[in-house]
């Protein structure tokens, strides 16, 4: 589903990420883990076609982000870690363009939209002004707009920030179920424990580099997340 061949960016002479290679499987849940500043959120904006990048070739789905921009995005949904929504449209008005956006028709947009507000709870405030909601309600209306067009891939830059329990148990169930059905999740964090229970797959990132990637398991060996990240992270 996504494939990073030695992915290089730069930003004034230094490299933000650094010849870094993974992939993900369809069916696959991978946590993407590092300090801040480490190259994450650089990489997703990467993989989402948002920042264009110095070398290397990222393919989603077979498809070049260089080449085929649409079809990569139109096959991805994107949450930012800090979601940057029109303020002065209600909730329901922003989940209609985004559904414009995507040529979603009328009758898919409805049952879509009435599904996700019900499971996160927004049903009763779309009304309002986006202006109106918290940090926790734009994070739940920025996730049913990335989920509106039914995209197999799942692209998430710290999701869970801002939610309460029962809306990231939603998040989790929901990225879950994409995979049993075909789809993959890409999604960094810093809550190692969900990471640990949550993620097949994991890629570590220190200083722009891939210090640690692959199965869960195999990543973790006889230790936890935890113990393996700060061990990883104090190597000179």
């Amino acid at each position: 589903m996504l494939r990073i061949d030695r992915l290089t960016k730069t930003y004034g002479g230094k490299r933000a990420v650094d010849d870094l290679s993974l992939h993900i499987a369809p069916g696959e849940i991978c946590g993407f883990i590092g300090h801040n500043g480490a190259g994450k959120t650089t990489t997703i904006k990467a993989v989402c076609g948002i920042l264009g990048f110095d070398s290397g070739e990222i393919r989603i789905g077979g498809k070049s982000v260089r080449k085929e921009p649409l079809e990569c995005k139109r096959r991805t949904a994107y949450v930012p870690d800090n979601p940057d929504l029109y303020d002065f449209l209600s909730g329901i008005r922003y989940l209609n363009f985004i559904a414009d956006v995507y040529g979603v028709g009328s009758d898919e947009r409805g049952k879509r939209i009435r599904q996700y507000a019900q499971l996160f709870e927004l049903t009763a405030d779309l009304a309002l002004p986006v202006s109106a909601y918290s940090h926790g309600m734009k994070q739940k209306l920025a996730l049913i707009a990335a989920l509106i067009h039914e995209p197999d891939f799942m692209v998430l830059d710290e999701p869970f920030v801002g939610l309460d329990p029962k809306a990231s148990r939603t998040v989790k169930d929901i990225m879950r179920e994409k995979c049993d059905r075909g789809g993959a999740v890409f999604f960094s964090t810093h809550v190692l424990e969900v990471a640990e229970k949550l993620c097949d797959k994991v890629a570590i990132i220190k200083g722009g580099k891939l210090i640690a990637y692959g199965d869960m398991a195999r990543v973790r060996g006889d230790s936890s997340l935890e113990k393996v990240f700060f061990e990883l992270e104090g190597e000179g």
